[in-house]
């Protein structure tokens, strides 16, 4: 896994949302501008981290 979802880093919701909104932000900017490249790049990404932050996640106990 290239983000370890567990780590504290990523313990407050907000942090999480903020790492999943970037780059899925910047994928519209980028498809906006008309580069189709990296708005694919960004958007799995952002995509990426929303799997990893959200749903693979443990909650801790």
């Amino acid at each position: 896994m290239m983000v370890d979802p567990n780590a504290p880093f990523f313990r407050q919701l907000w942090v999480r949302v903020v790492c999943v909104v970037l780059p899925l932000a910047w994928a519209g900017l980028e498809l906006w501008t008309g580069n189709a490249f990296w708005a694919i790049l960004f958007g799995a990404a952002g995509l990426y981290l929303a799997l990893a932050l959200f749903v693979w996640r443990r909650p801790e106990t």
